[in-house]
């Protein structure tokens, strides 16, 4: 995954600089039809149905961790969207993007299917 301008800066300023980040006592995922980047500019889904899940983690080993559990989208009630990224939010709704990915290939949703993500397929790296 990659790292967002907003929480670079938030780790540089609060272990260089003794300037407090407050870490989110939630995080969420969130899928994207479009590249986030690192600015956080992407388009985030809205087919009917649809809510970011929070998602909780492993603890780090040598800098890894992954999802504890699966992360069960609401299925598609409306709407046709093709998933190309997703992202880790701080917050259920607007919020700040954390980190981000391209899917290995794009998934196309269809009415009343799901988006899943199973126990430790959602990794996160800091080397």
């Amino acid at each position: 995954m990659h790292m967002s301008n907003y929480l670079e800066t938030a780790l540089i300023n609060g272990t260089l600089r003794n300037i407090q980040y407050t870490v989110p006592s939630t995080v969420y995922l969130a899928l994207y039809t479009s590249n986030p980047t690192e600015a956080g500019t992407g388009t985030e889904t809205t087919y009917g149905g649809y809510a970011r899940q929070t998602v909780t983690f492993s603890a780090p080993t040598n800098g890894v961790t992954s999802n504890t559990t699966d992360i069960l989208f609401p299925a598609v009630a409306s709407g046709t969207p093709t998933i190309t990224h997703i992202g880790i939010k701080d917050a259920l709704t607007g919020g700040n993007l954390l980190y981000y990915a391209p899917l290995s290939s794009p998934k196309a949703l269809k009415t009343g299917k799901q988006f899943i993500v199973t126990a430790g397929q959602l990794t996160v790296t800091l080397a």
